[in-house]
């Protein structure tokens, strides 16, 4: 549905030029793009409890922001609002296919598909983000001016609203459908919209230190490791009771040092840590739980499809000895059957001939049964 065209440049190129480098336009990067949902589609989706949106408008001059959901739009007028929808690929299958062409990018650096409509003369403001976006023009015009990296002054034009202040521009031009705008973090930039249009943005973002140590410590309390205790049999006497010496410092790094050199401990963590979902998944289980022997024929006629914003990982070793990780657990499997595990994490949709070697393997079957009963996996 949707086909990545670097008309300019190969992914390769792409990587070693502009990716977290600089900021560049691809025009018709999608050609003869489609929205995969309408703005009436969009705003049901605003109307729901378990779907992140928001408004973004001005009044009297002063931004403002509302979080959904919404009932109704017409207090804002024809003009100078936006509505933004988070994770749009955990609802809607369709839009979720634009994620597709982006897969040179591995998956754990993916945020999630946001998606905006704008009236004439909105926008969400001048701002910076700190992570890589690609900006997808849907219907509609909207102009975009990117500022370079440098030391930009932000401030709060609304409590959650964080913009900066006014920027040169190094690219200033007006995006039609298709064209695609990738902007690395740290560039500020403002898009305002021409007329009524949508927009599609596919985030990448990478994880905080603080993050990754908040949730280590987690991770270990939550299994009861990281339990060990310092050691020093060979202490000798101190006149300083009040000094950690160097010896005793190197000790103190030593047990830290040791507990991230356990690959055992830091590969989990992070398995189950990056699989975490980011979004509510929308859930939908069977209707009546799905035997072995009806997976193995439904398996030769219907393709397997992911969950939409299910986050499914491995380790090229790991996996290999039956260890993959799924919305932030780790799951065993018999190791036989890792290619076709490999393949269920890789691809979003996964056709009948891909697997046809495992249709009868009562392993995978035993397996599939039951991702597609807790609704991880279903069958287009």
């Amino acid at each position: 549905m949707f086909e990545l065209e670097l008309s300019e440049f190969t992914r390769e190129e792409f990587l070693r030029d502009y990716w977290q480098k600089k900021p560049v336009l691809i025009r018709q990067g999608f050609k003869h793009f489609e929205d995969p949902i309408s703005a009436d589609e969009l705003a049901g989706l605003a109307m729901e409890d378990e779907v992140e949106s928001r408004l973004v408008y001005k009044k009297d001059g002063k931004w403002k922001a509302a979080f959904g959901p919404f009932q109704q739009y017409d207090h804002l007028g024809e003009q100078d609002w936006s509505l933004v929808i988070q994770a749009l690929d955990n609802w809607s299958e369709d839009a979720a296919k634009m994620i597709e062409p982006f897969r040179f990018i591995p998956h754990w650096r993916l945020d999630d598909l946001m998606t905006s409509f704008a009236t004439k003369g909105g926008s969400v403001g001048p701002h910076i983000d700190k992570y890589d976006t690609f900006i997808c023009q849907g219907s509609g015009t909207r102009r975009w001016r990117v500022g370079d990296r440098g030391n930009h002054q932000e401030f709060s034009a609304h409590e959650v609203l964080l913009h900066v202040k006014p920027f040169d521009a190094i690219i200033d031009e007006e995006v039609n459908a298709g064209d695609i705008l990738y902007i690395p973090p740290g560039y500020p930039h403002e898009g305002v919209s021409l007329n009524d249009s949508m927009s599609f943005s596919v985030g990448f973002r990478t994880t905080s230190t603080v993050s990754l140590f908040s949730g280590l410590a987690d991770h270990l309390i939550d299994n009861e490791l990281g339990e060990e205790l310092i050691e020093d049999p060979q202490r000798t006497a101190t006149e300083h009771s009040g000094e950690i010496n160097q010896k005793d410092y190197q000790l103190i790094k030593q047990q830290l040092s040791q507990l991230l050199e356990n690959d055992n401990i830091v590969k989990q963590f992070i398995g189950c840590f990056m699989t975490k979902a980011k979004h509510e998944l929308d859930l939908i289980a069977a209707d009546e739980p799905l035997t072995q022997s009806d997976i193995s024929e439904i398996l030769t006629t219907n393709a397997l499809m992911r969950l939409g914003g299910l986050r499914a990982f491995y380790f090229s070793d790991t996996v290999e000895q039956g260890i993959c990780y799924i919305d932030g657990s780790e799951v065993s499997f018999a190791a036989e059957i890792a290619p076709a595990v490999k393949l269920l994490c890789d691809n979003v949709e996964v056709q009948p001939e891909q697997i046809k070697q495992w249709h009868e393997n009562s392993d995978f079957t035993q397996f599939i049964c039951e991702q597609i009963n807790i609704g991880y996996w279903y069958f287009s």
